[in-house]
């Protein structure tokens, strides 16, 4: 897959998630996904979609950048009305996103649960 594909294949999962089209986001991502980020891995498409069904995120994509079947995202993520500058790192392999790693401080999101 060449990198301009690569890039459009992730921005077009990211606005399916953002419009809450689970089903057609599901369509870019591989059965055996791998997801590890800051507040927990899961392996799995089905209970990552899970997890993103009742979080409901919202995307606001500041840069990407691909390598290869590698891309990289930098975005304000909203989760639970805290704004958070994440970092994803998407891999492709055989044109669907196999894993995906994300990068935040997650300090906003604990305290707000803490209070």
């Amino acid at each position: 897959m060449s990198e301009e594909n690569a890039k459009q294949l992730i921005l077009s999962y990211i606005d399916a998630l953002n419009r809450q089209d689970f089903q057609m986001a599901r369509r870019y991502v591989a059965d055996d996904l791998s997801f590890d980020g800051a507040l927990g891995s899961r392996q799995g498409a089905d209970d990552y979609f899970e997890d993103m069904k009742r979080m409901r995120l919202r995307y606001d994509i500041k840069k990407v950048f691909a390598s290869g079947d590698d891309v990289c995202v930098l975005y304000d993520v909203t989760l639970s009305e805290v704004l958070l500058f994440t970092c994803g790192w998407y891999r492709i392999e055989a044109g669907k996103i196999r894993s995906l790693k994300v990068i935040f401080d997650p300090r906003p999101v604990l305290a707000q649960k803490a209070a």
